[in-house]
């Protein structure tokens, strides 16, 4: 008897957008969501909505091939689950039904077209699974709407939506950036949700905000290409938008060549309302979110006690499941390491502790690469690795963590600066720390399990020592004993290995 066929782990989303429609395939429904396909096709299905009430007819021809070619890519990549969303184009122009009718055939799942105060809260969903404790106003910029929602750590208040979306603005205005700056103007000025965000953060969501942050992190020279958690002092963005009106009055945008041709036209408006969002909401800082509508349709769906699992965390253990010779070993490495902060009375905030955790999990993912590069090459893998819940100093302590313990504490070996500048001395001074005592546990355990659990801290008025359980002598030796009195430097003490 043949057996049925087991269902692919794998989920998707269809996201049809007042601008692009993308498909977007998730490894498997999880808190920490791993992309294995991610592709869009800029349709523009909300060019018109807002002066004629429809679909342009060539949009829609565009977004049902890219439909045709998104339901051949699932079938292709065999995923289990296939979820499909529609946003204000669809659900404001008079053929938006006959359009979903169509493009649900070609889907074959149904489409949901998502509401505005269902499109904020998704949103904001999308920014609670992606930002860690996150506290602020979710701004969701789309081609036909912009969302405003209030967060804070896991709760979500009511939301607004406004007809603010790039394309709309745009054909609202007629393409008149004096008509949108009034539209912008007058719908901004009196919005709740908006003043609420004072001296609070705005989470920016949307592609064109993403496109916003690209030229910011080029022309800025920051280090790192991440663009999920890049954060700007409210002050510096809002110079940054006016700059960005100034560039395209001058009809100087076309030369960004980081921005697709067809989102080119659109930063302008972008650029508009972010400055009026600052204007009047006055924030403290603006974090650009990668997650938004589809990561939190996806939340929304786990059950509470993963939704309510730390998301970079979850990362952590994951690539600490693919990359490390032992995943239970750096379990043992979070518990030695615990033991080895109460004993030097290391003063650690929550935060450091989950910094810490994560970098236990994560200490042993280079063994593969040669040993000349495995500082550079884990350096580069957690900097810039594709998950969220962590900020970008978050990363950078991580990274520089498992960096001292592959590269050592010379001054020959230094991490490069455009990484440790990303953090103050103290957090650098922190890794060193952390970096050393991996060194520690690895060199005694060769990343074994059953052997940090039998090893021991103790204080003996200023001398820090390491007690060897009687079963686990013979791993004593001179480099273990040499590395651990630099462990021991670190922290203010003198060292020494007991044998019990």
């Amino acid at each position: 008897m043949k057996r049925p066929r087991k269902r692919a782990s794998s989920v998707a989303v269809i996201d049809i957008g007042s601008n692009s429609v993308r498909l977007v395939v998730y490894e498997t429904m999880a808190r920490s969501l791993v992309t294995i396909f991610n592709e869009k096709a800029l349709c523009g299905l909300g060019r018109e909505v807002q002066s004629t009430g429809l679909l342009a007819e060539d949009a829609v021809g565009k977004a049902l091939t890219a439909l045709r070619r998104f339901r051949a890519l699932c079938r292709i990549q065999q995923v289990g689950r296939v979820f499909a969303i529609a946003t204000a184009a669809c659900r404001d122009a008079k053929n938006g039904p006959d359009f979903i009718a169509k493009a649900e055939r070609i889907c074959g799942t149904p489409i949901q077209i998502l509401s505005g105060p269902r499109e904020a809260k998704l949103s904001a969903l999308g920014v609670i699974s992606g930002i860690h404790n996150p506290d602020g106003i979710v701004g969701d910029l789309g081609g036909g709407s912009l969302e405003l929602i209030d967060v804070q750590k896991n709760r979500v208040h009511s939301g607004v939506t406004l007809p603010l979306g790039s394309l709309a603005l745009q054909d609202l205005s007629d393409k008149s950036l004096k008509r949108a700056e009034r539209i912008v103007r007058d719908d901004l000025s009196d919005v709740a949700q908006l003043k609420a965000g004072h001296g609070r953060t705005f989470y920016a969501v949307g592609g064109t905000w993403r496109a916003l942050a690209r030229i910011h992190i080029i022309q800025s020279g920051y280090p790192l290409r991440v663009m999920h958690g890049y954060s700007i002092p409210a002050a510096e963005a809002l110079d940054f938008a006016r700059r960005l009106r100034r560039l395209a009055a001058a009809n100087m945008l076309a030369d960004i060549e980081v921005v697709a041709d067809a989102r080119r036209p659109l930063l302008t408006y972008a650029a508009l309302v972010l400055e009026y969002i600052i204007r009047v909401g006055r924030p403290k800082t603006i974090v650009f979110s990668t997650f938004g509508v589809r990561e939190g349709l996806l939340y929304e769906m786990l059950p509470p006690q993963e939704r309510a699992r730390d998301g970079f965390i979850c990362a952590a253990q994951t690539l600490n499941g693919l990359l490390s010779r032992s995943a239970r070993h750096a379990e043992e490495l979070v518990a030695w390491t615990d033991r080895l902060a109460r004993v030097v009375k290391l003063r650690e905030t929550e935060e450091d502790r989950r910094l810490r955790h994560a970098a236990c999990l994560l200490s042993d993912i280079g063994w593969r690469v040669h040993p000349d590069h495995r500082g550079e090459e884990t350096l580069s893998l957690i900097t810039n690795g594709n998950f969220g819940s962590i900020s970008h100093q978050g990363r950078a302590f991580v990274a520089l963590s498992v960096f001292y313990r592959y590269a050592g504490l010379s001054e020959e070996n230094e991490p490069p600066e455009r990484v440790r500048g990303l953090v103050p001395p103290a957090m650098d001074e922190r890794a060193r720390l952390l970096g050393a005592a991996f060194r520690v546990a690895h060199l005694i355990s060769a990343a074994r399990t059953g052997v940090l659990p039998a090893t021991h801290f103790r204080n003996q008025g200023r001398k820090l020592m390491l007690v060897f359980e009687h079963r686990m002598v013979d791993l004593v030796a001179d480099r273990v004993g040499s590395r651990f009195k630099q462990l021991a430097r670190l922290v203010g003490r003198a060292g020494s290995i007991v044998r019990k």
